[in-house]
């Protein structure tokens, strides 16, 4: 079990808590040939490996929200190979954002093998295979002030957390610092109390037609 790096704030995310850290270094971003925005989910970061699942930290203790995520990895696991990992968000459980029409509570948005973040396309791909719903994708193209400034004054922050930058292509976990970046709505967190301990609000799925 191997614990998913952490993601830097952008140097304009209103939402960098006291233990967060911002990225200082924009050069790998504005140099990718193509970057994908993604919508941050307001939900628990959990990894899928050959085995079962883990929340962020390997070590984290029981919740009942979990149930249904390890129901789910049960499924998709054993067609994991040694040294593959699916990262995503776990939105079983209201977090500060509240969700009615989830496509599903495990929405994923990075394939690792080895130590490498594979890169976008190849990551869909294999979520196709895996019958994995990705993250909401707000923009695909070059990364620059003009298109950050216009995905933040498209943002609902009263529905949405902030969004999640990285480049298309692959690149080594050792190298998240510089390849990857989000920005979070300011105030993020609407409650003094953990979700984990407070009473559980289920989030909502959006009805199959």
């Amino acid at each position: 079990m191997k614990k998913y790096g952490r993601t830097f704030h952008l140097p304009t995310s209103p939402g960098v808590g006291n233990d967060d850290k911002v990225i200082q270094d924009l050069t790998q971003l504005y140099a990718a040939d193509e970057v994908v925005f993604t919508e941050k989910m307001d939900g628990e970061n959990t990894t899928v490996f050959n085995g079962g699942c883990h929340a962020r930290s390997p070590d984290s203790g029981y919740h009942v929200s979990r149930d249904w995520m390890k129901a789910y990895a049960a499924g998709i696991s054993p067609r994991l190979s040694d040294g593959e990992r699916i990262v995503g968000e776990y939105l079983f459980a209201k977090h500060s954002v509240s969700y009615i029409e989830l496509p599903s509570y495990f929405l994923g948005f990075a394939w690792i093998v080895g130590d490498e973040v594979q890169g976008w396309d190849e990551t869909i791909d294999r979520f196709e295979e895996l019958g994995i719903t990705p993250v909401p994708v707000l923009h695909r193209g070059q990364f620059d002030d003009a298109t950050v400034k216009l995905i933040i004054e498209n943002l609902d922050l009263e529905k949405q957390e902030g969004f999640v930058v990285r480049s298309v292509s692959s690149f080594v976990e050792s190298e998240m610092a510089t390849h990857i970046a989000k920005y979070v709505r300011e105030g993020h967190v609407q409650s003094d109390v953990h979700w984990t301990k407070a009473e559980m609000i289920k989030n909502g799925l959006r009805r199959s037609s």
